[in-house]
């Protein structure tokens, strides 16, 4: 038997991440009151990791979109599958040199080196798993982001990343 409603369960569950990093850092500051410096700092440390931990889940939850988008997007050993109703594909992280926001925030344009081109819907089921693959890509600001993400007047595309070297080379070019 369930004594908590689905709805409340839903919330509890999407700010899981939030609420955990919060209790942490309640716990350490509970722990604060100790005797003896050592003990403090150790709670200090506690405190900073809960704090930590509720900043990420914070960021984690902007990315998540409410609602069901068409498909299934999975991230296994650094390769983005997407199982959409009409295509898919695959992506390794490793070969990513732009990543793009298209259809008014509605849609991420994946290209990578051999030009092979992956669109996932940002509400797609599972592709909350995309914010850890994108953190790993070199020089991506994730707040500019989340910030594009967001925005509630977004331009019909938007170019989130650029690799470095095609960055460069696109410098020079002009």
């Amino acid at each position: 038997m369930n004594l908590i409603r689905p709805e409340l369960r839903a919330v509890l569950s999407r700010w899981s991440e939030v609420l955990t990093g919060l209790g942490v850092a309640l716990f350490g500051l509970w722990a604060l009151q100790a005797r003896g410096s050592f003990f403090q700092f150790l709670a200090l440390l506690v405190v900073l990791a809960g704090l930590g931990i509720a900043f990420i889940g914070w960021r984690r939850l902007r990315f998540q979109r409410a609602g069901a988008g068409p498909g299934v997007v999975q991230v296994v050993e650094g390769q983005i599958s997407y199982f959409g109703p009409d295509e898919g594909g695959f992506i390794a992280v490793r070969d990513l040199v732009e990543l793009h926001l298209i259809d008014a925030a509605q849609t991420w344009l994946m290209v990578a080196q051999d030009d092979t081109r992956l669109e996932v819907p940002v509400s797609a089921a599972g592709s909350e798993a995309l914010f850890d693959a994108f953190a790993t890509l070199p020089e991506l600001r994730m707040q500019p982001l989340l910030d594009a993400l967001n925005d509630p007047a977004p331009p019909p595309a938007r170019a989130i990343w650029l690799h470095p070297a095609r960055r460069n080379r696109h410098l020079r070019l002009h």
